[in-house]
């Protein structure tokens, strides 16, 4: 198996899973227990929270853990919203967001909100002036994701938050696909709040965090026992803290390495597809990318037969958003790159990860060849999607 789909999740890492295999049994304290074994589990998961802390150039006391990137979105737009006495207000965010954006959104917006959705330029970046224009006096947050998980295209975050800051605005940004694996400051960067989820950088699923920034009274998301300073109620999920915490730890310890080896896959993978087969385009930027990220527009090829073929090969690709695969709709990422629905539909996305190698990526370019040369003659043969799928 080539599996190219590290944007919708990534194995835990060797270390990490040997790191949490005994909170599973052996240690399995409730760490508000008070007896020994409690109160060393509750320093490990402070041990973790100052680690991440530390990668963001933040407080431990502003890093609160939770069950994923979805749960810290919701928190962070629903938490803005109860700050304003959830009398209404004004958002702002982009059309690309992931999905635990916009539905969180549009819940708010049917609770009386008003959220303005920014486009993307033809290189699927938002604009930061645009993010300024959008401002208004009732403006209680601003929401932009540092990496899409689609396209792979880099926000300007540093200069969002920078306007944000001026105008004393809350600044959010949902980092699943950015944190551990990109140099993230939450100073420099003027980041008020910022999500990210374990499992995208070689932890468990289920565990994640939202930084929030000191000053920032954000009301409680979860009510119950005094877990996370009263914020966040719920017996910690022990093992899987530790597991983000050593995930991250590696993550970010070969970041830069990573980033380079990747890149130059990457490259390489485009550069064989672009030159070798026809009718093929990128979408999104070439340089202001993610560095294990193609999304890829193949003429006259039906996304989802590709993807079918290429897993009869033992390569696993897909198709945009792990979160979205059961949906029939076009991707709102590339409609609001300005594809059409047919080009939409045509898009499969490729999403490198730190085990794969570049005799790899020679073999899925050959794949990939003799796939779409066999959709594109079946298509002119008139073939269908379920003649393939059978």
């Amino acid at each position: 198996m080539i599996y190219l789909d590290h944007a919708a999740t990534t194995a835990v890492h060797p270390q990490a899973l040997k790191e949490m295999l005994p909170y599973f049994a052996g240690q399995y304290w409730n760490p508000s227990g008070n007896y020994q074994g409690g109160t060393e589990n509750k320093k490990k998961l402070e041990q973790v929270r100052k680690d991440i802390a530390d990668s963001l150039n933040a407080h431990p006391e502003e890093i609160f853990f939770t069950s994923g990137g979805t749960e810290s979105d919701n928190w962070a737009l629903t938490g803005l919203a109860e700050k304003s006495g959830g009398k209404g207000g004004h958002l702002i965010t982009t059309q690309i967001e992931h999905h635990a954006i916009l539905h969180t959104c549009q819940y708010l917006q049917d609770r009386g909100f008003e959220v303005t959705y920014l486009p993307i330029n033809e290189m699927g970046v938002v604009e930061p002036e645009a993010v300024r224009r959008a401002i208004r006096p009732d403006t209680i947050g601003i929401s932009v994701m540092y990496a899409n998980n689609e396209i792979g295209t880099l926000q300007p975050v540093a200069e969002i938050g920078r306007i944000a800051s001026r105008h004393q605005i809350p600044f959010h940004t949902d980092a699943v696909q950015g944190y551990a694996h990109l140099p993230i400051d939450v100073q420099k960067e003027h980041i008020t709040l910022l999500s990210a989820s374990a499992h995208k950088f070689g932890g468990p699923k289920g565990t994640g965090f939202l930084y929030i920034r000191q000053g920032l009274e954000l009301p409680s998301f979860l009510h119950g026992g005094g877990q996370e300073r009263g914020r966040r109620a719920g017996t910690e999920n022990v093992p899987g803290i530790i597991g983000m915490g050593a995930a991250a730890r590696i993550c970010t310890g070969r970041q830069e390495e990573n980033w380079h080896r990747i890149r130059r896959m990457r490259d390489y993978l485009l550069a064989r597809i672009l030159s070798g087969i026809s009718g093929v385009r990128l979408n999104g930027s070439v340089g202001r990318r993610l560095p294990g990220n193609l999304n890829l527009c193949f003429e006259g090829v039906e996304a989802q037969s590709l993807i079918v073929m290429m897993e009869m090969k033992g390569i696993y690709i897909a198709g945009g958003s792990a979160c979205t695969a059961s949906e029939h709709g076009p991707s709102h990422v590339l409609t609001a790159l300005g594809l059409s629905e047919t080009e939409a539909r045509s898009s499969v996305r490729l999403t490198l990860g730190e085990e794969n190698t570049i005799e790899e990526m020679e073999e899925v370019y050959q794949q990939l060849a003799e796939t779409v040369d066999e959709l594109r003659e079946l298509k002119e043969a008139g073939g269908n999607r379920e003649e393939i799928t059978l």
